[in-house]
């Protein structure tokens, strides 16, 4: 199992490191987010612009539960992984809050169309947009460290029972 999530967890930072996103795998967040949007407008038209962001990371969060609660670790350490990913996602895009370089979807004026633009200038931290996605980026290598971790010391524990 651990060889297994290692491997995965390695090929995700790899992609990140190579190209910043991991092809098919991201094309499946991105649908997630970008239907966040609309589900959340539809409670509020202020809260639109935080739909992305929580559908991107609910469905890897909601997975992993549902792993859990079939005791299922192996699952449980790979949506961990994958929610980490995510939040790497989440940061890059975060990161990306003053500067503009990232593509949007739609193509629209980056200014009412760029989620963190927005959700950073609401909070009034935009300056910190930088700093914030570093903390992120810190706190998503955690998550996958730990899980790796966790599922580690969960194989050590089964080969000495």
């Amino acid at each position: 199992m651990f060889v297994g999530l290692a491997a995965w967890a390695g090929i995700l930072l790899l992609c990140h490191l190579l190209w910043g996103w991991v092809p098919v795998l991201d094309s499946a967040n991105l649908a997630f987010h970008e239907a966040g949007h609309p589900l959340f407008g539809f409670v509020s038209e202020d809260l639109a612009v935080y739909g992305g962001t929580f559908m991107q990371l609910l469905f890897p969060a909601a997975a992993a539960f549902e792993a859990l609660r079939e005791n299922k670790l192996a699952g449980f350490h790979f949506c961990l992984i994958w929610l980490a990913e995510n939040l790497l996602n989440v940061a890059r895009y975060m990161a990306d809050a003053r500067a503009h370089d990232l593509p949007l979807v739609g193509g629209l004026d980056p200014e009412y169309s760029h989620d963190w633009t927005e959700i950073l200038t609401r909070w009034g931290v935009l300056e910190w947009d930088t700093t914030l996605a570093f903390l992120l980026r810190l706190g998503a290598l955690a998550l996958m460290g730990w899980s790796l971790w966790s599922a580690w010391r969960a194989g050590r524990e089964a080969a000495d029972a």
